[in-house]
């Protein structure tokens, strides 16, 4: 079953599928350390591999497994990152949220924008019960924004990664569809 890409808009964000033209844009968000100094594995070093998840993202889609998007903002169309649902299970109508913003585009409140578009889009759209996200404990401010959009903490998973040889533990958050309360809706979908 395929799962198409959803194309959001919010007051200031648009999030749209992937295309080539864009994996300048992730590969420098991908080979940036700073950026991915709490992600499950080390930064990119070849700009392959911004082609090979892009790739990806439409295997995603044509799996139905998940809808990986890229966010860019509306008043001038810089890309900001992405944002996406990856381990769709219909059955169990649960999935898992992740995202990625450069540090240029920190604290402007984008990552808690877009996760709220997205999230109002499965819930809605893909009839989600539970959404599940995972962040590196030293990560606070992505703790942070999944608080800010209803997500709870759960757990946490023991030095569950080791990304250059360093040890971490994750949080695990999950939140429920009975629990999503979207104060935020996005302005269009289409």
């Amino acid at each position: 079953m395929t799962l198409a890409t959803p194309v959001l808009h919010t007051a200031r964000l648009r999030l749209r599928p992937f295309t080539g033209a864009d994996a300048d844009s992730l590969f420098a968000l991908h080979s940036n350390a700073y950026v991915l100094r709490y992600w499950d594995s080390p930064p990119w070093t070849e700009r392959a591999r911004a082609e090979r998840f892009i790739a990806m993202c439409r295997t995603m889609a044509d799996e139905g497994s998940g809808a990986r998007v890229a966010i860019d903002r509306a008043s001038d169309g810089a890309f900001v990152g992405w944002c996406g649902l990856t381990g769709w299970n219909p059955d169990y109508r649960s999935a898992s949220l992740g995202y990625v913003l450069g540090d240029a585009m920190w604290g402007h409140g984008y990552a808690t924008e877009a996760a709220r578009a997205l999230l109002h889009w499965a819930f809605d759209t893909l009839d989600l019960n539970r959404v599940q996200a995972e962040t590196d404990t030293r990560n606070v401010a992505s703790a942070r924004v999944l608080e800010k959009i209803g997500f709870v903490r759960e757990g946490t998973l023991r030095e569950d990664c080791v990304v250059n040889g360093e040890v971490s533990d994750s949080w695990v958050f999950g939140l429920l569809r009975r629990e999503w309360r979207p104060s935020v809706v996005p302005s269009s979908v289409g």
